[in-house]
């Protein structure tokens, strides 16, 4: 029992990293329309950001605010001189250009800080661990980034469906012509929208970095279980990247856990331990199949 409530906290922790890279990748997939490739890399350049600013002023609470600006102001800087460009073009046409662009900051990261992986402390406020049970102590910084990414699902929620600003973006993605003849700037709203998802994605990264080492390529390894939390969950809903993100993290992290012990069951040792690794590989694409089979626009997509 201990083991499985260890394992939900692990899943639900790796659900809400992956809801804060895929609520800002929603945004601009599903609001502007642009498959952003690039949007690993913001997770990366946020995560590096607060690496160097945490080593160079050894403060966690100094590094926070400098990922969240390097990466919003690295997003809007690229929605500004390459994305705004492609708006008009095709989806290949995004895609090739956003990966140019993850060529280049993977470049740039290797030339200027280097190829070695670079190490977080955890802040001294967050070190330790919570009893959550009797014989079940949990590290105290994995809840907080659980409690992170539970205010910035209701932030954004409360923005979107409920201020002035997420009724522009609602309607900039629909009708963006008719908004910008009533005067809106669409121009600076969708450079508003990107640089709000690439500080998501600079938030996600400076909180793994105390949790795994930020390195090169960080950002490529996540974004594909990221565009699945979109399939899942449903093209440009925030709610839908939450409940993907919940579904896909459980479901990642608990056949991690319990496949290989599960199936040695009914199979010997090493089959099964081989075959439960491949079998949680494939779970999240699995969980993506079945939705898809039931909802074809995924769980919540935004025209509902």
């Amino acid at each position: 029992m201990q083991l499985l409530i260890e394992q939900l906290l692990n899943g639900l922790q790796l659900s809400l990293t992956l809801f804060l890279l895929a609520a800002g990748l929603t945004l601009v997939f599903g609001i502007m329309g642009v498959i952003n490739l690039a949007h690993g890399s913001l997770y990366m350049l946020g995560a590096y950001a607060g690496a160097l600013a945490a080593a160079r002023f050894g403060s966690f609470w100094l590094a926070l605010p400098a990922a969240l600006l390097a990466a919003g102001l690295i997003g809007a800087a690229m929605e500004l001189l390459v994305v705004r460009r492609l708006y008009a073009r095709d989806h290949l046409s995004q895609v090739l250009a956003t990966f140019g662009l993850i060529l280049f900051f993977n470049g740039t990261i290797a030339w200027g800080v280097g190829l070695a992986p670079l190490q977080m402390d955890t802040p001294d406020l967050l070190s330790g661990f919570v009893q959550i049970a009797p014989g079940l102590p949990y590290p105290t910084y994995r809840l907080a980034v659980m409690a992170v990414g539970g205010a910035v699902a209701l932030g954004l929620w409360y923005v979107i469906a409920r201020t002035k600003l997420g009724m522009l973006i609602r309607a900039g993605s629909d009708k963006r012509e008719m908004v910008s003849a009533l005067g809106v700037d669409i121009a600076g709203l969708f450079t508003l929208v990107f640089g709000l998802g690439a500080l998501l994605a600079g938030l996600a990264g400076v909180m793994v970095g105390p949790i795994r080492s930020v390195q090169i390529g960080m950002g490529e390894q996540v974004l594909i279980t990221t565009f699945v939390v979109i399939v899942v969950g449903g093209v440009g809903s925030i709610r839908g990247a939450f409940v993907g993100a919940l579904l896909i993290g459980m479901a990642d992290t608990l056949s991690r856990a319990f496949a290989p012990m599960l199936l040695k069951l009914w199979l010997a040792g090493a089959l099964a331990d081989g075959l439960g690794a491949a079998l949680s590989s494939i779970m999240i694409y699995l969980v993506m199949a079945v939705v898809l089979v039931v909802r074809p626009r995924g769980l919540f997509p935004a025209e509902d």
